[in-house]
């Protein structure tokens, strides 16, 4: 079976679970840490990914593994309680199915978030960073094979992959709430061993900020 076809398959499930009048736009990917957010929502369901067709379970700790359809005042959004990750033995195509399934579904606008080892030796520990740009060191690419043309072209634009518009609303925010947050570029590595002295100094010399 297609990539393509697996991922309708997930969206006519899914659907199913939801009101007639739910209209997802925008969606969240929860990280490490970050699981208490969705007590700040108000949850209309929440589907195990184990119960979703194409989705894999996540073995990370503190890793639901729960998709939430949820409402924000009057914003519809999903919420992903939980990630797949490469160093897990997942392939990049499975890694993304997720994400490829809230797009599917409606979501134009993702929210990305993770913890992180900085590189940036004027980093704090706890201090947030918003992610201006990446470097993909993990060997390998999701986009590898044959193109869904209706996903996007063969070779998409990366010039411009974090929203700056989003980006300064989020700064704005941040401003607003008292809150110090830093900007850097994020590099992805394969994992699941950390970093060894030299890699680290190697990182920091291609201009990462946090890894």
């Amino acid at each position: 079976m297609q990539k393509r076809e697996k991922v309708q398959i997930a969206v006519a499930y899914l659907q199913q679970k939801f009101s007639k009048n739910f209209r997802p736009g925008v969606g969240i990917t929860l990280g490490s840490g970050l699981d208490p957010f969705i007590n700040s929502l108000r949850i209309e369901c929440s589907v195990d990914y184990a119960s979703i067709p194409g989705f894999s379970p996540s073995t990370v700790k503190g890793h639901k593994g729960r998709l939430c359809a949820a409402k924000w005042g009057n914003l519809d959004l999903l919420v992903l309680q939980g990630r797949n990750h490469l160093y897990e033995g997942y392939s990049p195509n499975e890694v993304c199915f997720a994400t490829r399934v809230l797009a599917g579904l409606g979501v134009q606008t993702l929210v990305l978030t993770n913890a992180a080892g900085a590189l940036n030796p004027l980093f704090k520990p706890g201090e947030i960073m918003l992610i201006t740009d990446h470097i993909n060191c993990m060997g390998t690419n999701p986009l590898i094979g044959p193109n869904v043309d209706s996903w996007g072209p063969r070779f998409p634009d990366m010039t411009a992959v974090y929203s700056p518009a989003l980006r300064e609303k989020t700064l704005e925010a941040a401003l607003d709430a008292g809150i110090r947050l830093q900007q850097g570029v994020y590099v992805g590595v394969h994992g699941p061993c950390l970093e060894t002295p030299a890699e680290t100094r190697g990182y920091r010399t291609l201009g990462g900020d946090a890894i």
